[in-house]
């Protein structure tokens, strides 16, 4: 099998999109109820394949050094494989993020032999939590059985998972479950308010929370690391507390949208990062301008290269970390309060609330309107803290 040491894209210019995160079809093959993309259904209008080998060749033309494919089901668009083929052949790393419900061998060797070099199969639990969150019975099973079809076909293994709170009390058993499966990294992140997801708020993660999530990850990372495992701390988890260099093998450096990371959904729409909400952050449409012009001179995609304090607040404008944190993941405060600059999912937050004797608690006070990428609306009250 092939275990490819993972590797962190994280250049020190703006100059290019390096890691692009490209959303081929919103067709899926699943119904999570947790997806922040409502996925299902195709778009209305999605990049034609000439469309999106023109949006390879702009993408080598910038220095992208890697693109990972997803949906909805990236191998639902039918010409998926030539894409990635195209993609390869430009010098490009290519991946694959997966529910992984139709990998067979044969798929799996036709995707390495167009060029997928790692596969990230999407696992949210133990069998009966992950199929009641992705909404098919026997999703679970089919992801065990891919992550095998995946090593025959000699494709580097990997995994991710959304942590709430139906999979909270399946921290250690599932690693246990993914490390027996021989897999190189386990990306973790929790689940953000989008989308389907915004509508289960009860499933939804409560800022305190993670003051159990993040050591017990932690105690993870330490021992999959010890069997070449490397767990790595997603944009909307951790920040700053004494795990920090565990999960995130570094510190919080602040949102990377638009730095060097770019989402293309599948119509041609560009934002600076995969999973921001749609109608604040798309910059432009690939199909009407340059890929270049607007990573350049987009608004939306430049709002981390200008931003400072400024636009902090709550908190997070106070926090000792402020400068270079700039309140987390901006996806994740968006789609929560509304407008980013105060993220309440921090370790760092958490534990010195808990020291002052008070925890935050989110509730929620407006529905989403029920399209791709949208969001409802939360407020954070504060309250004595217990046990």
């Amino acid at each position: 099998m092939s275990k490819e040491k993972p590797r962190f894209v994280t250049p020190d210019t703006h100059d290019r999109p390096a890691y692009v995160v490209w959303e081929l079809t919103l067709k899926c093959d699943l119904a999570c109820r947790h997806c922040g993309s409502r996925a299902g259904k195709a778009r209305t209008k999605e990049l034609s394949l000439d469309e999106a080998l023109d949006v390879v060749q702009q993408l080598a033309d910038m220095g992208t050094e890697e693109v990972t494919f997803i949906g909805g089901e990236a191998y639902l668009y039918p010409d998926w494989l030539k894409v990635v083929e195209a993609t390869a052949k430009a010098g490009i790393q290519c991946g694959l993020t997966t529910g992984a419900r139709a990998v067979t061998p044969m798929l799996a060797r036709q995707a390495k032999a167009a060029g997928i070099n790692k596969m990230s199969v999407s696992i949210d639990g133990l069998e009966a939590t992950h199929d009641k969150l992705r909404a098919v019975q026997g999703s679970w099973q089919a992801c065990i059985n891919a992550l095998g079809h995946m090593r025959d076909a000699g494709i580097t293994l990997c995994a991710n998972t959304q942590f709430n709170r139906l999979n909270l009390p399946e921290v250690e058993a599932l690693a246990e479950v993914l490390l027996a499966q021989e897999i190189a990294m386990w990306q973790v992140q929790i689940t953000g308010p989008m989308g389907r997801a915004s509508e289960q708020a009860d499933w939804l993660l409560q800022p305190y929370d993670m003051l159990d999530l993040i050591p017990r990850l932690a105690a993870v990372a330490k021992k999959a690391e010890a069997q070449g495992c490397v767990v790595h701390a997603a944009n909307n988890l951790g920040y700053f507390g004494p795990h920090e260099q565990q999960l995130r093998h570094g510190h919080w450096q602040s949102c990377t949208a638009g730095q060097y990371t770019l989402g293309i959904e599948a119509d041609g729409s560009i934002k600076g990062c995969p999973s921001l909400p749609s109608a604040p952050y798309v910059g432009g449409n690939i199909t009407d301008r340059p890929l270049a012009e607007i990573w350049r001179e987009s608004a939306q995609l430049r709002f981390t290269r200008e931003r400072s304090t400024d636009e902090l607040w709550g908190f997070c404008k106070g926090c000792y970390y402020a400068e270079t944190c700039k309140a987390g993941c901006s996806w994740t405060a968006h789609t929560l309060l509304g407008r980013r600059g105060n993220m309440p999912y921090c370790h760092h937050r958490a534990i010195e609330q808990r020291e002052a004797g008070v925890r935050e608690r989110l509730i929620k006070v407006e529905d989403a309107p029920g399209q791709p990428f949208d969001f409802g609306r939360f407020e954070i009250v504060t309250e004595p803290w217990t046990d």
